[in-house]
């Protein structure tokens, strides 16, 4: 999934510093969980793995890779494949992916709202899907839902097929990056019919702990040897630049504005896009939680200065910072930094002091 601030292409690296340096624990927190990618990397490690996400989108993730830890059964769905005899499946849900992926289309909330054919009525029609992907969408949501409610997917079930259709949805989406903005030519990719994909199922040693919650709401309830922290790094917030996957997490019909049909998000917002309230809670975070290490992920443009982090952290252990270079998100060039295709990822080790 693109994500901003997605670390699924430097977690080798980041691993490889970790034991370089000594960093050493079996369990793990995730504190901004995001796409779930850094929770996975270290469940496929043998890692207990805790995480949180304020987004509802994130936890649907979370859920399916972290908490979930054996192959999905669906045994009380019973569906009819077309055309069954052109398709080898290897277990029940490839067949349900297939099932999804040829049901008819219908015309709901994300057609309705997020579609040319559902908005032309606007002054600027709202580019996000094309008609027949947006239907389709619908239509694979709204099955889910109704066999959710119909008591014939178990819990895990239910968020696998979510997380299978929240992280196909970003193939298929006319934006250059995030959902804050539609692009107002048509993408190819976005023209190309839309299929679900089925998430991968990983089986850990352990089975993840997962949370919908505002994380530092947790400070004083999760124990793990290393606590990760890789918080938004400017102004913008997360959840206006994936409001149309909230939404279709949710499914809730919110009441949207703008353009580009925002949901209301005051209640998702994170205070690590401002200055002071960012250091004030890094602050908290490095006094209250439970942790032998603390790891922050975090780059040389974020908008808490170095020496800022290093004067925090000290109070509650040694600091070690590693820096490297890695490619910039291509949604996140602003200012004098746009000619700038790579940016340094800083590496806050802190190894806790006993007497805290």
């Amino acid at each position: 999934m693109r994500f901003i601030g997605n670390k699924e292409q430097l977690l080798n690296q980041i691993y490889s510093i970790l034991k370089k340096e000594g960093v050493e624990g079996n369990s793990f927190f995730d504190f901004f969980s995001g796409t779930a990618n850094v929770g996975k990397f270290f469940k496929k490690l043998g890692y207990q793995v805790y995480s949180s996400d304020i987004l509802f989108f994130s936890y649907c993730l979370q859920k399916a890779y972290l908490e979930n830890n054996q192959q999905p059964l669906f045994e009380k769905v019973d569906i009819t494949i077309k055309e069954k005899q052109n398709h080898i499946f290897k277990n029940k849900f490839q067949e349900i992916i297939e099932f999804l992926n040829q049901i008819e289309p219908i015309k709901g909330f994300i057609y309705n709202n997020y579609a040319v054919g559902g908005t032309n009525k606007l002054k600027i029609p709202r580019m996000y899907f094309s008609d027949k992907n947006a239907q389709r969408i619908d239509a694979i949501r709204q099955q889910i839902e109704h066999w959710n409610k119909e008591g014939l997917l178990l819990e895990e079930e239910y968020f696998i097929l979510l997380a299978s259709l929240i992280e196909s949805v970003g193939f298929y989406s006319n934006i250059s990056g995030v959902y804050a903005a539609f692009q107002k030519k048509w993408d190819p990719r976005a023209l190309k019919d839309f299929q679900i994909k089925p998430v991968e199922i990983i089986i850990g040693k352990y089975v993840g702990t997962t949370y919908n919650k505002d994380s530092l709401s947790l400070l004083n309830d999760i124990d793990a040897n290393i606590l990760y922290i890789d918080p938004p790094y400017n102004e913008r917030q997360y959840a206006p630049n994936y409001h149309i996957l909230e939404t279709i997490a949710r499914y809730d019909n919110p009441k949207i504005t703008g353009i580009t049909g925002m949901r209301d998000y005051k209640q998702q917002k994170s205070s690590f896009c401002n200055k002071s309230t960012a250091l004030r809670d890094l602050d908290k975070i490095a006094k209250i939680a439970k942790y032998k290490y603390l790891l922050l992920s975090y780059n040389n443009e974020g908008i808490m200065p170095q020496e800022d982090i290093v004067s925090i952290l000290k109070k509650y252990g040694s600091v070690k910072v590693v820096e490297f270079e890695y490619a910039r998100f291509k949604s996140n060039s602003n200012g004098g930094s746009k000619t700038k295709k790579h940016i340094k990822e800083q590496l806050y080790i802190l190894k806790k002091s006993e007497v805290n």
